[in-house]
């Protein structure tokens, strides 16, 4: 799996950072999404899924590695 995020279109929801704290933080200044992990655990997929679904600026983009 390969997590990217496009900072222009996030929108500081944070649900990311609530659904994978493990992969995801946010810029204190502006609550803006920071990727702590592009590549994370097989544990963690699922969570990361949700994250990317759940984001209301569409803003997470995931990729399975092949």
């Amino acid at each position: 799996m390969n997590i990217s995020v496009d900072r222009d279109k996030c929108c500081g929801a944070g649900t990311c950072v609530l659904l994978a704290p493990e992969v995801f933080d946010q810029r204190d200044e502006d609550g803006i999404v920071v990727l702590l992990d592009k590549q994370p655990p097989a544990e963690l997929h699922a969570t990361v899924q949700e994250a990317a679904s759940v984001c209301p600026a569409a803003a997470i983009s995931v990729s399975e590695n092949v």
